[in-house]
């Protein structure tokens, strides 16, 4: 029992460590609040480009804002597989279909968490978007691959998996509700809900679209997966926009301990939020930022997204 309990809590752990670490990459958002010439959105989506390899992570909100800013961007989506769906919202799901019927040779593979299509009835007793277009998007060629643990989906780009929540970071309505496996009728605390991670030579990398499981109780998941090593660049949306200043100082206080050098807070972080984590942290403007369309994170820092 004690040998089987052992190699259970180690094993991702060991499979990691089999991972090859990401060299070069480029994380841009194609899918913010806030943008300069871009289209600007309540929605999230960016296009990871590691070592090679490309995956898009989510697909914003409104059906043309990726295409047009991508195309704006200077940035060809032709040929990507892999699309990631961080959870079931709308604001993260709701371009799928028009990239796939605009870029047809894209996005046959959408890597989703165990969840996802839960049953989530609606005041109009309508099934929420993504389920009511799973249909849809299979007959368009697009498969979807379901992770509930933590797994390499491409050279060494990892999703999280189901995250456990260890600290009460409740950031959703609390008044959704879903039907489980078993029929159940239970709060909707979006399950699904899955991050991106890669790790490089001074740290890993973080991508999350809303961190509805919680910020911190995703940076622990992850160093629990990788011990030892900082997490040292974060982006994306983290669901800080109504915290209390009690808890983002204990926010910032986590990020710290986890190794958190650079921070870029888009969508549904909050302006204010993402500066008071700033503060909190002692970070400069240029390595914590709010994000906009067209900003972008390499080896070597975050370049904020502006026309040049």
């Amino acid at each position: 029992m004690k040998k089987t309990f052992l190699i259970a809590l180690f094993a991702p752990c060991i499979i990691f460590g089999q991972s090859p670490q990401i060299q070069n990459f480029k994380i841009t958002i194609l899918s913010t609040m806030l943008s300069d010439t871009h289209i600007g959105e309540w929605g999230f989506s960016a296009i990871i480009e590691a070592d090679g390899e490309r995956i898009l992570f989510d697909t914003g909100s409104r059906e043309n804002t990726v295409l047009l800013n991508a195309e704006e961007l200077n940035i060809d989506l032709g040929g990507i597989k892999d699309v990631f769906l961080s959870h079931n919202h709308s604001d993260h799901t709701g371009g799928l279909i028009s990239l796939k019927k605009n870029i047809s040779n894209s996005f046959s593979n959408a890597h989703i968490g165990e969840g996802i299509f839960y049953l989530r009835p609606n005041s109009d007793g309508r099934a929420h978007y993504i389920l009511r277009n799973k249909n849809k998007l299979e007959t368009m060629g697009v498969n979807f691959i379901n992770h509930k643990k933590p797994t390499q989906i491409m050279k060494g780009i990892w999703t999280t998996g189901q995250i456990p929540r260890k600290y009460d970071e409740k950031n959703w309505s609390q008044v959704g509700k879903l039907i489980d496996r078993k029929g159940n009728k239970i709060e909707d605390v979006i399950p699904e809900d899955q991050s991106l991670f890669f790790d490089t030579k001074k740290g890993i990398v973080l991508i999350s679209g809303c961190g509805h499981a919680g910020l911190v109780n995703t940076l622990e998941h992850i160093i629990n997966i990788i011990p030892n090593r900082p997490i040292y660049k974060i982006l994306g949306g983290f669901h800080l926009l109504k915290l209390s200043e009690d808890k983002l100082n204990w926010t910032a206080k986590k990020m710290k301990e986890a190794g958190v050098e650079y921070f870029v807070g888009a969508h549904c972080t909050g302006i204010n939020s993402t500066y008071s984590i700033r503060n909190n942290m002692g970070l400069s403007s240029k390595k914590a930022l709010v994000g906009s369309v067209g900003t972008y994170v390499t080896k070597d820092g975050i370049f904020p997204g502006y026309m040049e």
